[in-house]
């Protein structure tokens, strides 16, 4: 049984939610996000929480439950506070840097690596070595640090590449004589 669906979601002032038939609407300080919920799941507003039910009893239903909650909890977050995710770029060489609104990148390849960033996403480059990839949908902030890393994901003999700050690469051993 899920117990994240169970809990409310907290609305904090200064946040607008707007219940249209399925599709729940949140709208805060750093912008508009919109969810159309599963048919099994209810979603009602009482006081500054929603609540999310299930409609019937079965195993969609269950399942959709807790991700539905979870995902409009993260629209909230993510019109107050906003995401962030740090990538750090390792090896000798590797760099990156803003041009414009885009971001340039050197990884050892003959050409820079030139990334637009898609709408509602920021990059920053505090550092050479460090990019900052900020929005307020999870989700996209997400899905654009994975292609950045695809690109050039670390590799397990010297640990060159890019990484997610924080992330420990497992080393291999190289060759033995």
């Amino acid at each position: 049984m899920s117990r994240i669906g169970k809990k409310a979601v907290a609305v904090p002032s200064g946040v607008t939610v707007t219940l249209d038939g399925q599709t729940v609407t949140v709208k805060g300080p750093k912008g508009q996000l919109a969810w159309t919920v599963a048919e099994e799941i209810e979603v009602r507003q009482e006081g500054g929480e929603l609540l999310l039910t299930k409609r019937e009893d079965t195993t969609r239903a269950q399942a959709m439950w807790g991700l539905s909650r979870t995902l409009v909890n993260n629209m909230v977050v993510g019109v107050t506070a906003g995401y962030e995710r740090t990538l750090e770029l390792v090896g000798v060489g590797y760099r990156a840097a803003m041009k414009g609104s885009a971001l340039s990148m050197q990884l050892g390849f003959s050409h820079d690596v030139d990334i637009p960033p898609p709408a509602g996403v920021t990059f920053a480059v505090p550092k050479q070595t460090e990019i900052k990839i900020s929005g307020i949908d999870k989700q996209v902030v997400g899905e654009i640090a994975a292609r950045i890393r695809r690109i050039r994901p670390p590799e397990p003999y010297k640990g060159k590449g890019v990484r997610y700050q924080g992330e420990t690469v497992r080393r291999k051993e190289g060759k033995k004589k």
